[in-house]
């Protein structure tokens, strides 16, 4: 076995998009998972994920929704990056669509196991995926922000799986009955998971800024971390 890893240029509307995609080149083809970005942009965290799943067996592959493989290196340039996304999620979800073409195309990769996972940000991109009609197998968020893009409720078809911290400032309690309301009016095969005590980035142990309200959890991260595991393996 050896993991191999390659930067994956591929566009959406004119804008060059730069993902990192991971391998297993002793198996011939394997379930493929797309990991969304938080809101600083793809980088070593999603990098890192990516490697981890491949290592598991399946294709990993960190995507880029900025563009240009752009990363904000303090609050302001992530929330310069991301607003915009915000602001246009038709935006949004064609980028995280052309994400998911393009993976399917990739040799390494079983066309018909295909899911996306994301952080933060990247937990809201992958449940837009689900919103907008996807035949992804199975979509996860982790402590990712539930805001809907509007009021118009469409089915749901892909299988949908929440990792949430209780205590996130980001996504509160009645954010997410909204959303348990909004899924179940989609008719969406949906679960989530609820982490008492954890506040957002849980799964990251470089959060540390409890004023700001993101704060590494290893028990929430360990937890979430197999209820991914169990979905994949329901879900493949």
């Amino acid at each position: 076995m050896a993991i191999q890893t390659k930067l994956l240029n591929y566009d959406c509307d004119g804008v060059r998009l730069e993902g990192y995609l991971a391998w297993d080149d002793s198996i011939e083809t394997a379930p493929a998972i797309a990991v969304s970005h938080a809101w600083g942009g793809r980088g070593e965290f999603e990098e890192s994920k990516a490697l981890v799943l491949a290592e598991m067996g399946f294709v990993g592959f960190a995507i880029d929704m900025y563009g240009e493989g752009k990363q904000g290196s303090n609050p302001e340039e992530n929330e310069a990056l991301m607003t915009p996304l915000l602001a246009d999620r038709d935006l949004l979800g064609r980028r995280i669509e052309r994400a998911i073409e393009t993976l399917r195309d990739q040799s390494q990769v079983d066309s018909s196991k295909i899911a996306a996972m994301g952080y933060c940000f990247g937990g809201l991109c992958v449940l837009d995926l689900a919103r907008r009609g996807s035949d992804v197998s199975g979509v996860v968020s982790f402590h990712g922000l539930f805001t809907p893009p509007n009021d118009e409720v469409k089915p749901i078809s892909t299988k949908v799986l929440c990792l949430h911290g209780y205590q996130d400032p980001m996504a509160l309690p009645e954010s997410v009955v909204a959303l348990g309301e909004e899924m179940t009016k989609a008719g969406a095969d949906w679960q989530l998971y609820a982490y008492g005590n954890a506040l957002h980035s849980f799964t990251n142990p470089a959060a540390n800024d409890r004023d700001f309200g993101t704060v590494y959890d290893a028990d929430s991260d360990r937890r979430s971390w197999l209820a991914l595991t169990n979905f994949l393996e329901e879900i493949f």
